[in-house]
């Protein structure tokens, strides 16, 4: 079992494509995860991506992307070792990693939340939608 151990999920109403698309932009990896090199694993269109990741933790990382009523719920996972393992490690140290990278995770899915569903009112189909 990997000591970073992050599972998080995100309603966007959006197609997948859209997400995949958003995501697919190799430039925004950096400002997401700026401490991980990441390695295309899998490109999986519109239903997400998986990578290896390296340098500030060393494992995997996915978006999957799963279709649901006008959009998609985006799952972020990681299942990583922290870069220089965590032997010394305190409990609240470790706990501090594992909400760094959670809330990483939520920093991107609200930004590509916020970008595909700018300007559409609540309640409302999403434009490509149509």
């Amino acid at each position: 079992m990997s000591s970073i151990q992050v599972a998080d999920q995100t309603f966007v109403a959006a197609p997948g494509s859209a997400v995949a698309e958003v995501l697919a932009d190799r430039a925004r990896w950096r400002r997401w995860w700026p401490d991980l090199q990441l390695q295309v694993r899998e490109e999986r269109g519109d239903k997400g991506i998986r990578w290896t990741v390296s340098g500030g933790a060393d494992g995997t990382m996915e978006v999957w992307l799963e279709p649901m009523l006008d959009g998609v719920i985006l799952h972020f996972f990681m299942h990583a070792e922290p870069r220089g393992g965590v032997e010394g490690m305190s409990g609240r140290e470790l706990l501090a990693l594992n909400r760094a990278r959670r809330v990483a995770g939520k920093v991107m899915s609200f930004e590509i939340k916020a970008r595909l569903e700018a300007g559409r009112k609540a309640g409302v189909a999403p434009a490509a939608a149509h």
